[in-house]
């Protein structure tokens, strides 16, 4: 059985000024449907572009990336626009709530937004309840807690059942209690919706949450142990 994600030999650099600066040099894996997988690694190593290349955010300089069966690199902007909307389920470190909008409404957004008709209420409770939110979705994001905001950010990356989600370092602004919560949750979200995780960390109890660990270097995959402080315990 083929992976449901696979990058294919990616590279991607950057113009900085007169110099060109390598984020990916030549990435290559596969994550298997429903399986929750960390990439770690350190601040340099090329974890960001790769969220950016495997979200349809950017496109690289060379390599593929297929998702579900559907290359990238065949898709037009607005094609890939389409399928971001309709299969991937976005979680940065930054919660990106709207500030004039109760709970329940910064999760709704995301319906109006996928565009693909599918209102689902029953489910829409279903993912409050799992995230500990039913009693906070009138609630402004002034008045939740770091950690309920973070978990109003993933009920939006859930709500239109994406076929993965993408997480950003989702820990990155949370202390250690609710970054074990939010790291549950998402955990208990992929066991129990059955979504594919992907998840970018430099946090290595953080990356120990999933099935398995991408470990990154100097924009390239490499094993544990050249890198020790990440191996697994």
């Amino acid at each position: 059985m083929g992976a449901f994600i696979e990058a294919i030999d990616l590279h991607k650099t950057y113009r900085v000024g007169k110099i060109d600066v390598p984020a990916l040099r030549g990435v290559s894996f596969g994550v298997q449907k429903g399986e929750f997988v960390t990439v770690v690694g350190p601040s340099g190593s090329g974890k960001s572009t790769l969220f950016y290349l495997l979200g349809g955010l950017t496109r690289a300089d060379s390599g593929r990336v297929i998702m579900d069966g559907d290359d990238f690199a065949t898709l037009s902007d607005a094609q890939r626009t389409r399928m971001r909307k309709r299969k991937i389920g976005f979680v940065f470190q930054k919660f990106n709530l709207l500030p004039t909008l109760d709970a329940r409404s910064n999760i709704a957004i995301a319906q109006e937004i996928s565009g693909n008709g599918d209102r689902d209420p029953a489910f829409f409770l279903r993912i409050c309840d799992l995230l500990g939110l039913t009693k906070r979705l009138n609630h402004r994001p002034s008045e939740l807690s770091g950690g309920e905001q973070q978990r109003v950010a993933l009920a939006r990356a859930l709500v239109n059942k994406p076929a993965v989600v993408l997480a950003d370092e989702p820990t990155g602004n949370l202390d250690t209690e609710n970054s074990n919560a939010v790291l549950k949750m998402l955990r208990q979200s992929n066991q129990e919706l059955g979504q594919t995780v992907l998840m970018i960390t430099h946090n290595p109890e953080a990356a120990r949450f999933g099935d398995r660990i991408i470990h990154m270097r100097d924009g390239h995959v490499v094993q544990p142990e050249e890198d020790p402080q990440w191996a697994p315990h």
